[in-house]
C-alpha cells in the first residue's frame, strides 16, 4: 500500500475525531472530563463499548490465535455473559449508590486509606500494561504500512500514535470518548465484515461456500473437554466470567463510561445489550481467523512450531500469528483489504487506548492526589493536564519496552498479565461485598503483593502438584482466592 494512501487515510480519520472533539468539548468543564456530567445516552455507551472491549487485540490477535487454539476462545466469550450479569446486578448498583467518580473510592469507604491506594495502584499497573499492549499493535501496523517504508524509527511511530490520542481527548475527556467510541466501533465492525467478504471472494467463495469452509475446517473446533488442557471448557468459561468481572466491572477504564449514564437502570440496560452483542461479534472475528488460515494455505505459506509457538514463513523470515492478518491484508492481498484493515486496526486500538489514557488520569487525580472537582477550575485543569501528559509519556516508554520482550501472541500475554495484576482487585472487592468484617487496613498492600507471587508459584508447579493439571486463564480466580484468604487473616479479632 502506498504511504501516500496510508497518510490520507490516517489524516482523514483523525480529522473526524478532531471534529467530534470540537463538538463535544463545547461548554465543558472539569467534571465533563471525568463524568460527562452524567448525561451520556445509554445506547451510545453500549455501542461504543463494543469497540472498547474488543480493541486492537481482538482485531489482530483473535484471528491470528485461531492457529494456536482453534475457536476455543469462544468458550471464554460465553463466560463473558455471566460476568456481565454480575456487573449489572451487583457492581453497578453499588457504584451508583455511592455516587463514585473513581470506583476505587469504594475501597476507601469499606476498608480504609491503604486498601484504597492499593486497589488504585493495581489498576494503574494493570491498565498501563494493557493499554501498552493494544497501542503496540496499532503502532506495529502503522510502522509496516507507512512509517517503515519512509525509514522512520518505531519510536517516532509510537510517539505520533499517542500524540494523536492525546490531542482529541485532553479537553472533554470521557464525554468525547463516548462519541468517538461510537464512530470507531462502526469502523471496526465494518472492517471485519468487509475483510470476511473480501477474503471469501479471493478464495472464490459465496456466503454458503464460506460458511461451509469455516464449519468443516480443522481449526473450527469450539469446545475442549480435556480437563488437563489449558483450554478446557469449564476453565475457559469460568475464566471468561471472572476476567469480565475484573477487566470491566473492577476496571476504572470500562466502568467510567457506564457511570456517565444518568441512571442505574439505563446503565444496566447498556450492559445487557452490549454483552449480548459480543457473542456474534466475537464469532465473526474468529470466523475471519479461519478464513485467514485457509487463504494462507491457499497461497502456500509454511507453518511450523518453533520453541513451542506457532510461526509462519514469509519473505524468508518467521513471523508470529499476530502478523498474519497485517501481512496478508497489506502486503499480500492489498488494495481495498489493506485500506479496510488499516481503518479497522486504528479504530480498534484508539477505541480502547483513548479511554485508558483518560481513566488512568482520572484514577490518579482522584485516588492519589485527592483532587476536589469543586475546586478552582484553573487549578483542577492544570493538574489534570499535567497528569494526562505524564501518562502519555509513561505509555510511550512501556510500549518501547514491550517491543523488546514480547515473544508470544498478544492475546495470551494480555490475559496472563491480567491474571496476576487484576487478581488482588478481585479478592478485595469480593471480600468487601460479601464479608461484613473490618480488617487491619495497613496490611492490605502486603497481601496484594504476596498473592500474585504465590499464584505464580502455584502455576509453575501445577503439573507436579495437581496430577498433570495446567492452569490457563482461570489463574485469575486462584489469585483472587488467595487475596480473599489473605484478607480473612486480617480480620480484626472483635469482628470474628
Amino acid at each position: 500500500m502506498s504511504p501516500v494512501v496510508v497518510f490520507i487515510i490516517i489524516a482523514s480519520y483523525f480529522g473526524l475525531l478532531i471534529l467530534i472533539s470540537q463538538f463535544t468539548s463545547k461548554s465543558s468543564d472539569n467534571k465533563t472530563f471525568f463524568t460527562a456530567n452524567r448525561k451520556s445516552p445509554w445506547f451510545l455507551v453500549a455501542f461504543g463499548m463494543i469497540g472498547a472491549s474488543l480493541s486492537g487485540v481482538t482485531f489482530i490477535s483473535v484471528p491470528g490465535d485461531v492457529g494456536n487454539t482453534n475457536l476455543f476462545y469462544f468458550q471464554m466469550v460465553l463466560g463473558y455473559l455471566l460476568g456481565y450479569l454480575v456487573i449489572a446486578l451487583v457492581l453497578l448498583p453499588l457504584y451508583y449508590k455511592l455516587n463514585l467518580v473513581s470506583i476505587y473510592e469504594y475501597l476507601k469507604q469499606r476498608f480504609g486509606f491503604y486498601s484504597h491506594k492499593t486497589g488504585a495502584a493495581f489498576f494503574l499497573v494493570s491498565r498501563t500494561i494493557g493499554a501498552s499492549f493494544r497501542l503496540f499493535l496499532v503502532a506495529t501496523v502503522l510502522q509496516i504500512a507507512f512509517f517503515g517504508p519512509l525509514n522512520i524509527p518505531f519510536a517516532i511511530t509510537v510517539a505520533v500514535t499517542i500524540a494523536l490520542i492525546w490531542v482529541y481527548t485532553f479537553r472533554a475527556g470521557i464525554k468525547t470518548i463516548v462519541y468517538t467510541d461510537t464512530l470507531q466501533t462502526t469502523f471496526m465492525l465494518l472492517a471485519v465484515g468487509l475483510s470476511v467478504y473480501i477474503i471469501s471472494s479471493k478464495l472464490g467463495y459465496g456466503f454458503a461456500d464460506a460458511y461451509n469452509a469455516i464449519k468443516q475446517n480443522e481449526y473450527s473446533t469450539i469446545f475442549d473437554w480435556d480437563w488437563q488442557s489449558k483450554t478446557n471448557f469449564f476453565k475457559q468459561f469460568l475464566a471468561g466470567a471472572f476476567i469480565t468481572i475484573v477487566m470491566t466491572g473492577l476496571d476504572q477504564d470500562m466502568m467510567q463510561k457506564n457511570l456517565t449514564v444518568k441512571t442505574l437502570r439505563e446503565s444496566q440496560k447498556n450492559v445487557f445489550w452490549f454483552s449480548l452483542s459480543l457473542v456474534p461479534v466475537n464469532l465473526l472475528f474468529m470466523s475471519l481467523g479461519v478464513l485467514l488460515y485457509i487463504y494462507a494455505a491457499h497461497i502456500g505459506l509454511e507453518f511450523s512450531i518453533i520453541d513451542g509457538n506457532l510461526r509462519f514463513m514469509y519473505e524468508n523470515a518467521w513471523h508470529s500469528p499476530d502478523e498474519l492478518f497485517p501481512i496478508l491484508a497489506i502486503n499480500e492481498i492489498g488494495g481495498l483489504l489493506g485500506v479496510v484493515f488499516l481503518l479497522g486496526t486504528i479504530a480498534a486500538a484508539f477505541s480502547s487506548a483513548d479511554s485508558a489514557l483518560t481513566a488512568l488520569t482520572t484514577s490518579f487525580v482522584i485516588d492519589f492526589l485527592d483532587l476536589d472537582l469543586n475546586k478552582s477550575s484553573e487549578s483542577v485543569k492544570r493538574t489534570k493536564l499535567a497528569v494526562h501528559i505524564a501518562f502519555s509519556v509513561l505509555l510511550f516508554i512501556v510500549i518501547l519496552l514491550f517491543k523488546f520482550i514480547n515473544d508470544e501472541t498478544v492475546i495470551k500475554s494480555l490475559f496472563t498479565v491480567a491474571g496476576y495484576t487484576y487478581g488482588p482487585l478481585l479478592g478485595m472487592f469480593a471480600f468487601g461485598i460479601f464479608m461484613k468484617s473490618k480488617i487491619a487496613d495497613k496490611w492490605v498492600p502486603l497481601v496484594a503483593v504476596v498473592s500474585p507471587v504465590l499464584t505464580y508459584i502455584v502455576a509453575q508447579n501445577s503439573v507436579e502438584w495437581f496430577w498433570g493439571y495446567q492452569f490457563g486463564f482461570e489463574l485469575l480466580i486462584v489469585n483472587g482466592l488467595i487475596t480473599f484468604i489473605g484478607l480473612l487473616l486480617l480480620v480484626q479479632k472483635k469482628d470474628i
